[in-house]
C-alpha cells in the first residue's frame, strides 16, 4: 500500500498526460480523476440513479446510459445544473482516488486531477502530501491545442480561459514541472521527481 500521495494537475495542453505516462513507465501507479469521473455515472450505478433523479431521465442515452453530449450542453449553460452535478460526481471522484492510491503497490501513487484548483485544491483532497503543477506559457497550450485538436486561436483561447489561471495553479504547487521544450527536459525532470517522491515516502 502506498501512504505517500501526489497529487498531480495542470492546465488544457501544459502536457500533463505525457507526464503521466513517464511516472507509469517508472512502475507508479496513477489514479486518473477523468476515469473516476465516468465510472462514477456508469450505467446502473448509484451516481447515475442520483444524476437522473436530479435532471430527469431526458439525460440518458436509449441504452440507459449517460447522455454525455446532453448533460454537457446542460451544465454549461446552467451554472446551478453544473454545481448540481459537481456535487454528486466530485465525492464519488475523490473516494475513488483516494482508495486506488492507497492500494497501490507502488512506493508513492499519483492521484491526476486535472481541476484540482478548481475544484477546492488542498482543502478538497486533504490526503495528499505534495501538488505537482505541469506548467506551460499559454502561449505554448495555445499553439499545442490548436496543433493537436485543430482548433481556430479564440476556441483554444476560450479552453483555457474556462480553466484555472496558470498562476492559481502554481499558488498550489510544491513541486512545478516546466513542460515547454524538448522531451529529454521533461524525461529528466520527472527522474528527478521520481527520486524525491521515493526518498520522500521512505521517511
Amino acid at each position: 500500500m502506498s501512504e505517500y500521495i501526489i497529487g498531480l494537475t495542470g492546465g488544457v495542453a501544459s502536457g500533463k498526460s505525457t507526464v503521466e505516462a513517464r511516472f507509469r513507465a517508472l512502475d507508479i501507479v496513477v489514479a486518473d480523476a477523468d476515469a473516476a469521473a465516468r465510472e462514477a455515472v456508469a450505467a446502473g450505478s448509484d451516481g447515475l440513479a442520483e444524476v437522473v433523479a436530479a435532471f430527469g431521465s431526458g439525460i440518458l442515452t436509449a441504452d440507459g446510459s449517460l447522455d454525455r453530449a446532453a448533460m454537457r450542453q446542460r451544465v454549461f449553460a446552467e451554472s446551478a445544473a453544473r454545481k448540481a452535478l459537481e456535487a454528486i460526481v466530485h465525492p464519488r471522484v475523490r473516494t475513488a482516488l483516494a482508495d486506488a492510491c492507497q492500494m497501490a503497490s507502488s512506493t508513492y501513487a499519483i492521484a491526476s486531477i486535472p481541476l484540482l484548483a478548481e475544484s477546492g485544491g488542498r482543502s478538497a483532497y486533504p490526503w495528499l502530501d505534495r501538488i505537482l503543477v505541469v506548467d506551460a506559457a499559454v502561449t505554448v497550450q495555445l499553439a499545442r491545442l490548436q496543433q493537436r485538436d485543430g482548433s481556430d486561436a479564440a476556441l483554444a483561447q476560450r479552453m483555457i480561459a474556462a480553466q484555472a489561471t496558470r498562476q492559481e495553479r502554481l499558488a498550489i504547487a510544491d513541486d512545478v514541472l516546466v513542460n515547454d521544450g524538448a522531451l529529454a527536459v521533461l524525461d529528466a525532470q520527472v527522474l528527478a521527481l521520481d527520486q524525491l517522491y521515493r526518498r520522500l515516502a521512505a521517511a
